[in-house]
């Protein structure tokens, strides 16, 4: 536990703060002796201390680091400006405008206006620039640095919006908002006709061989991690580093900016599915070890991670027990989401259950299975699931939605110092523009 508040100590070391105010604004990026050329902001979409927590453990039982760890810098605060909980729209608002907005709104301020996001103003500057999700590309965090719409819903305004913004690298799914549109719109087409290399399989993929290149590997979103071995699609890592050779040879004497999101802790933590949740965090993790050696040989580059909140309210330890453990997770082999697919393709459930969660099942709850798939009681079947994953390894959940637990702060290279402390998720916004030299649009 010790290792994992070191870093943290040191950080403080060098910015005066205390448990519930912020530190004071930095030195502007021109005054920085070692500000970054690049920039890569990981965001882990729900990602809170105890799925920090988890990856840690289960990375030891595995006998690797959990690389995480050696960034960790702070914690951001994550409010939005009409609740105390913000959703994944007004989380990543802030840290793409560097202002606090409403649950909902991408890329807009409270009173429904446009805001200019870090991703824009680095295109204006004339720096290339990326986004990798494993979710939609049009979901929220994504789609809130180059998109601007009131009400996150309006994905195929957001397609739009995306496929006519000069991003020059965009990974993702959501396919079904850029083809087959109610509108007739074909943004597919459209892009190809504007020069970009537009991929909608893994084979198309793996041809991108410059920008600007666009993959939409699934109609909605990427399968989670501990799924994705019966799928074609990429591994994040795998697309991190793509976006990153990319956009390196797209050779902007500027630099470039990338998000890179790990969209589907979130999903998991909203299905309170600690499997699905456990392995897309180790998959976040080796994202960002993979981005961090590409760093390291660059030797110009910022990297930064946090999250837009914590979903689900997991608990390490419960009912009272002093003990969890990440074994049952790590043995499992499908999500909580490959599980009711099979059951509704026709898989048997029982055997379905069986060789997902790699457990023999005794009768009763054989019985309860077969009568609850029979009378297609979908939520009493899926908190049975819930169960008997999580009691055995000790974990606990208090929600199916978000909560206002903040969240950690990660950074490694150039610039790094200024991602210290205890921040607001917007004071972390406005310091990426900074930290590029760039001018937030709430300081203007």
């Amino acid at each position: 536990m010790l290792r994992r508040f070191v870093p943290l100590l040191a950080a403080f070391a060098l910015t005066a703060c205390s448990s519930g105010s912020q530190v004071a604004p930095p030195a502007p990026a021109a005054a920085l002796a070692d500000a970054p050329r690049n920039v890569i902001l990981f965001i882990a979409d729900g990602f809170g201390p105890t799925s920090a927590t988890m990856g840690a453990a289960a990375s030891g039982v595995l006998g690797r680091p959990f690389v995480l760890d050696s960034g960790l810098r702070g914690s951001v605060e994550t409010s939005p400006t009409d609740s105390r909980v913000t959703d994944s729209a007004a989380g990543a608002t802030a840290y793409s405008c560097g202002l606090k907005t409403y649950n909902g709104a991408i890329g807009v301020t409270d009173d429904r206006q446009p805001c200019e996001t870090v991703l824009e103003a680095a295109e204006a500057r004339g720096m290339a620039t990326g986004l990798v999700a494993t979710s939609r590309i049009t979901h929220a965090t994504p789609a809130s640095f180059a998109s601007h719409v009131e009400s996150r819903g309006e994905e195929a305004e957001i397609a739009a919006q995306l496929a006519a913004s000069g991003v020059e690298v965009m990974f993702g799914g959501g396919r079904r908002f850029f083809t087959g549109r109610e509108d007739g719109r074909d943004l597919v087409q459209e892009m190809t006709a504007a020069g970009a290399s537009v991929a909608t399989d893994r084979a198309g993929y793996d041809a991108l061989a410059a920008v600007p290149a666009v993959a939409l590997l699934a109609d909605s979103h990427l399968a989670y991690e501990v799924d994705r071995g019966r799928t074609d699609e990429p591994s994040l890592a795998e697309m991190t580093t793509k976006a990153l050779d990319l956009l390196s040879a797209a050779g902007s004497e500027n630099g470039f900016f990338l998000m890179v999101e790990a969209s589907r802790i979130d999903h998991a933590g909203h299905g309170n599915d600690p499997v699905g949740h456990l392995h897309d965090i180790l998959a976040y993790d080796e994202a960002v070890a993979a981005a961090l050696a590409w760093a390291e040989a660059d030797g110009t580059t910022l990297v930064v991670g946090t999250a837009d909140h914590e979903t689900g309210g997991m608990t390490l330890g419960r009912d009272g027990v002093y003990a969890w453990d990440p074994q049952p997770l790590l043995d499992a082999t499908m999500s909580q989401e490959a599980i009711g697919a099979a059951i509704a393709a026709g898989a048997d459930p029982v055997e379905t259950f069986e060789a997902g969660l790699a457990m023999d099942l005794e009768d009763g709850v054989e019985d309860a299975i077969r009568g609850l798939t029979e009378s297609q009681d979908q939520g009493a079947l899926r908190q049975l699931l819930v169960d008997l994953i999580s009691k055995p390894a000790g974990i606990g959940w208090t929600t199916g939605g978000h909560t206002a637990a903040d969240v950690d702060l990660y950074a490694w290279g150039p610039g790094a110092a200024m991602f210290t402390g205890q921040l607001s998720n917007d004071e972390v916004g406005r310091r990426l523009f900074r930290v590029l030299g760039l001018t937030p649009p709430s300081a203007e």
